[in-house]
Parts: structure tokens; C-alpha cells; sequence
């Protein structure tokens, strides 16, 4: 599936401001009028994206958009890092988190299962691979894949929670950064929960529901006063 191409535009300029700061760029999407932006430290570092260095990166990233304008019209800019349980998108998501546990949800039951969790042990371009706790292994094609991320199964984890704050009259600017391990440990809890979700809230994640005109124009006021 070719790339959007405000993708392709925004990927190439923020790429180096990120690589300067010591990050790498781990997600970027845009749909709904927001541009979201993951930052993430590089594999095998020893901890995760601090909170100023998010802020630094916010900054950075909010002051070349409005320098060069490769997105036409009104949108919110979200720069986050992915936390310690983290969305699974592409084959190279896949690819970086080997050796974890993983949830997924299936588009349609294979098997008489829709949703699988398992250790990842292997991942390609076009399929990844899952070790069940009965010691099977489940390979799966990426196309079969609704949603998938990390699990963590210790107690004290940390995950991502949203302050605001906005620059400039064409964008609001958005940063994300870990919250403490009481609510994380909530979110942990509520990991199953999550998957056995119906379509009914799928629906109320679209991304055009959850960011409508009056939650921009929120952000905008914010930004200008």
C-alpha cells in the first residue's frame, strides 16, 4: 500500500531533528486531521524518552512544520513516546520487539480464536511468528492483523498520558509522557477487557470522532491565549 504522502513529506524533515535529540522516529500517521509522532530512544537503550526531552522534541518539530508547511489546511500535531506497552503497526514494529509477549486481535477468527497472546519469536516482512504457552508456535500474515501490542506482565509499568499545549495558529501541538505506575497498573489490569471490546468501540476510536472541530478549536484557543 503506497504511503500518504503528507507522510512521506513530514518523515523526511522531522527524521534528522529527531536523530539529533539521540531518538529515533518509531511511528508517524496522519488522518483525521492529526499528525501523530512517536519518538522512542534506540533498541537496546536503557530507558525511555524522558519528559524535557519530549518537550524539546515538540518544539523542534511544531517550529520546522510551521517553517515549511508540508501539511495543507488546519491539523493537531501529537509527538509521544510509545510507553512500555506500545502499538504494533508495521513489520519492522514487529521486528524491533522480538522476545516479547504480545496481544493481538485478529480481523476474523482463524481456528475458532480471534484474539491471541504469546511470546514473539520471529518476525519477516510478511508474517510473525507466536510461542503459545502450550509451547506451540502460531505464524500469522500481518494482513490478518485488526490491532496488536506489547504486554508487560510486571506490576510497576509506566504509560502514557496527554498534557496540552499549543503553538501557532494553524496547529495545536500535543506531547504525551509516562504516568505513574498506579495508573499504569490500572491499564494492565484492564488489558483483556480491551480486546474483548465490540465494534461498537472501535467505532468511538475513529480518529475523526475523537478529534472533531470542536475539540481543534478547543486546542486553538488554548494555543492563542
Amino acid at each position: 500500500m503506497a504511503e500518504n504522502p503528507v507522510v512521506t513529506r513530514v518523515s523526511g524533515l522531522i527524521t534528522p531533528i529527531v536523530a539529533d535529540l539521540g531518538l529515533e522516529l518509531y511511528d508517524l500517521e496522519f488522518a483525521g486531521g492529526m499528525l501523530r509522532v512517536t519518538v522512542d530512544t534506540p533498541p537496546g537503550s536503557s530507558g525511555g524518552v524522558d519528559v524535557d526531552k519530549l518537550a524539546r522534541c515538540t518544539r523542534l518539530i511544531s517550529r520546522d512544520l510551521d517553517h515549511e508547511d508540508p501539511i495543507p489546511g488546519h491539523y493537531t500535531l501529537e509527538v509521544s513516546s510509545p510507553g512500555l506497552e506500545r502499538n504494533l503497526r508495521v513489520p519492522r514494529h514487529f521486528q524491533r520487539e522480538t522476545g516479547k509477549t504480545v496481544a493481538v486481535r485478529l480481523r476474523d477468527a482463524i481456528g475458532g480464536e480471534r484474539r491471541i497472546t504469546g511470546l514473539l519469536v520471529a518476525a519477516s516482512e510478511e508474517t510473525f511468528t507466536l510461542r503459545l504457552d502450550d509451547g506451540r508456535e502460531r505464524q500469522i500474515a500481518y494482513d490478518q492483523v485488526d490491532k496488536a501490542r506489547t504486554v508487560f506482565l510486571w506490576p510497576a509499568q509506566a504509560r502514557k498520558t496527554t498534557s496540552r499545549a499549543g503553538s501557532g495558529a494553524k496547529k495545536a501541538a500535543t506531547s504525551k509522557s509516562p504516568a505513574s505506575p498506579a495508573d499504569s497498573q490500572a491499564e494492565n489490569d484492564d488489558l483483556d477487557d480491551e480486546f474483548e471490546l465490540d465494534d461498537e468501540f472501535d467505532d468511538d476510536l475513529d480518529p475523526d470522532a475523537e478529534f472533531d472541530d470542536n475539540d481543534h478549536n478547543e486546542d486553538q484557543e488554548h494555543a492563542e491565549s
